[in-house]
């Protein structure tokens, strides 16, 4: 039986902890924060985190709080211009890599060239085109 290699580790390591954390947010009801009286909290812009089952995968998505900017950099991609939320997708634990581009939509590296309204749509659309394959790690370096 192979070992796993480092990044599938790491892989499965994220989203076990995407997942503790969504687990804890999803404890914390909106009626329990003792906020004062007239002052509401800001919605968190972009997309909510999500963790749901879809024709029986379980798919997960959070926003992460890196730019655009640095992400591009770190994997030596061409510099996308403003700041915009990274978003992280896992399809059963494994990392479905998505997009965004602009105010045009989400898309995935399943369906490159359909464009979503969410990451949500974009995960669930490519659950539906995988049809029970399983998600194949993104090598930027092939």
């Amino acid at each position: 039986m192979s070992r796993p290699t480092r990044r599938q580790a790491i892989g499965v390591a994220t989203g076990a902890a995407a997942s503790i954390a969504l687990v804890g947010t999803a404890a914390t009801s909106p009626g329990a924060a003792s906020a004062a009286p007239g002052k509401t909290k800001a919605p968190a812009p972009g997309p909510a985190p999500f963790d749901e089952v879809f024709q029986g995968r379980r798919i997960q998505g959070v926003p992460t709080a890196a730019d655009a900017h640095a992400h591009a950099h770190a994997h030596g991609q061409a510099h996308a211009q403003g700041h915009a939320a990274v978003y992280r997708v896992w399809i059963d634990g494994r990392e479905l890599h998505v997009m965004q581009h602009g105010s045009s939509g989400w898309s995935s590296a399943i369906n490159h060239y359909e464009r979503f309204a969410t990451p949500l749509d974009t995960a669930r659309t490519a659950v539906a085109s995988l049809k029970g394959a399983h998600v194949v790690p993104f090598d930027h370096t092939a």
